[in-house]
This record gives C-alpha cells, structure tokens and sequence, in this order.
C-alpha cells in the first residue's frame, strides 16, 4: 500500500492523460489501493481501456473525454468529479506533448499548441482543483515535468520551455500552498519509454528521429516511473528524478550550470554523434 494511500483515506484522484503510458500506469497502481480516480484524455479507445484496467484492478473510474487545453471543457469536468466524489486528494498534472525542432523551423501555431498543452494544460488543472483543497486543508498535487526543463537539449526549445514553465509553477505553488496543508510535487525524468512524442508537429526529420531513438530507446518504461512517482510523492519529496541520469543532470546544473551550457552548446555540433548513439541504444532496446 503507497503512503499516499495511508494519508488520504478517501482515496479520490484526478489523472489527466490517462489514456496510455504514464498516466495509465499510475491509475493501475492507484487502482490496486481502491482510489476512486477520475481519467481524461483525448483518446476515448485508451480512456475506455484505462478504465476496464481500473475496475480490474480493484479500484473505480469516472472517464471523461476531454483536451487538457480547453479550459470551458476543463472546468464543467472538474465540476462534474468534484460532484461526485466530493472532494479530490491527489491531482497529477501528467497530460502532455513532447516535440523537437530547431527554433526556427517551429511556427507559432505550433508553439501555441504545445504550449496549451503543456502549460496551460497543468495552470487549468491546478485552478479548477486548488480552492477545493483549500477547503479540506488537505490534498497532494504532482505535476510532471522532465528534466528538460534545466538540461535544456538544444533543438528542444517547444519542450524545454513549457516544462521549464511548469516546474516554475510547481516551486511557487510549493510556498504558497504549504500552510494551507497541501503538498506540491515536480516531476522531472529523464527518457523513459512512453508515448509522448505521438502527436509531435515539428516538421524537422532529424529531431523526430531523435526523439524517437531516445524515447524508445530508453532503459526504464512507464511502469517503473510510475512507482517511483507515488513512492517519492508519499514521501513529501518535492523535486522527483528518475533514472539515475536525471539525478546527474539535476546536480550538474545546480553546481555547474555553465558546463552544463557549454556542453550543451559543444553537443549541438555533434548531430551525427549523437544519433549515432541514441540509434544503437534503442536498437539494443528493441531487442530484449
């Protein structure tokens, strides 16, 4: 049983992209505890099946069809969850897109998309659920992150951006809300095996290679991110790293941030490096 579990009795979470990777395998583990946890996304298959999952597994569902970026459908949703559960103990903020360009071959209609999602996505989140934990003093917010938010990979700039965004959040929602009884978490991982780069729009070939060789050429999947999550989270941890390379890059850059930086800069001239290694890594992945 996660201490989440143990700390919040009436079990009553809200999952955004819970339709498949991360947020299906949180909704699994929070299942088997019998939390009563309401799922959105955009992919009614996924949703449906994420719920079968949740029945399955011991624990009970409020599916609803929704894009994270529609605010009019974010609030009439959480109004609707709250109605019937009453209250809400955990919020993750996990809907999200993942996608890579060279700054100037991003439009900003693209920028405008990743951005409503991304961000607004998680501000919505947090405003239609945080005045009703105000109310019980009590409740747990995880907003996922990524460590690019300060790794800051060049041809990231889309990704980068929104999730440095959302972990700016995250710290001052942390200071304002701990007096109130409410705990903040930030997710920040590394690559882990997931669907996040599906709906990428950026149009260059090479970061669209990239990102899938280092996504699914990852060590770790959704499931073993999943744990760690509500592990740390009921622990009280603020800052949640995971793998071992985001705890290197995190201490990197609180100690080094200019290495950092200038590897980053150094690396940006070593493309074909680069793939070359992330394209044998995920070759070797797709063996086992």
């Amino acid at each position: 049983m996660y201490q989440l579990t143990k700390k919040y009795p009436k079990r009553r979470a809200f999952i955004t992209g819970a339709a498949s990777g991360l947020g299906r395998e949180l909704c699994k583990e929070l299942a088997a505890d019998k939390w009563i946890i309401g799922i959105c996304d955009i992919s009614e298959k996924g949703l449906n099946e994420t719920a079968e999952m949740i029945t399955d597994a011991g624990g009970k569902s409020y599916p609803y069809l929704m894009d994270v970026a529609d605010k009019t459908a974010y609030q009439i949703v959480a109004e609707n969850f709250l109605e019937k559960t009453g209250g809400i103990d955990l919020l993750v903020n996990n809907a999200g897109v993942g996608d890579g360009s060279p700054f100037e071959d991003y439009g900003l209609e693209n920028w405008e998309w990743i951005t409503s999602i991304n961000q607004m996505g998680v501000i919505y989140g947090c405003h239609y659920f945080i005045p009703t934990m105000k109310r019980q003093s009590s409740g747990h917010i995880i907003n996922i992150s990524s460590i690019a938010a300060i790794a800051t990979a060049p041809n990231m700039s889309p990704y980068n951006t929104t999730k440095a965004a959302v972990k700016a959040l995250s710290e001052t929602l942390y200071s304002e809300l701990k007096e109130s009884g409410i705990n903040v978490s930030v997710a920040m991982p590394f690559f882990f095996r997931t669907n996040v780069m599906q709906h990428a729009r950026g149009q260059h070939a090479d970061s669209k290679e990239m990102g899938k060789y280092m996504v699914h050429g990852a060590k770790h999947g959704a499931e073993a991110m999943a744990k760690r999550l509500l592990k740390k989270a009921g622990a009280e941890k603020f800052h949640i790293l995971f793998p071992a390379q985001a705890i290197f890059l995190f201490h990197l850059k609180r100690l080094f941030p200019l290495t950092l930086l200038k590897f980053n800069a150094f690396m940006s001239t070593k493309k074909d490096t680069m793939k070359a290694l992330a394209k044998k890594r995920y070759h070797k992945q797709m063996k086992k």
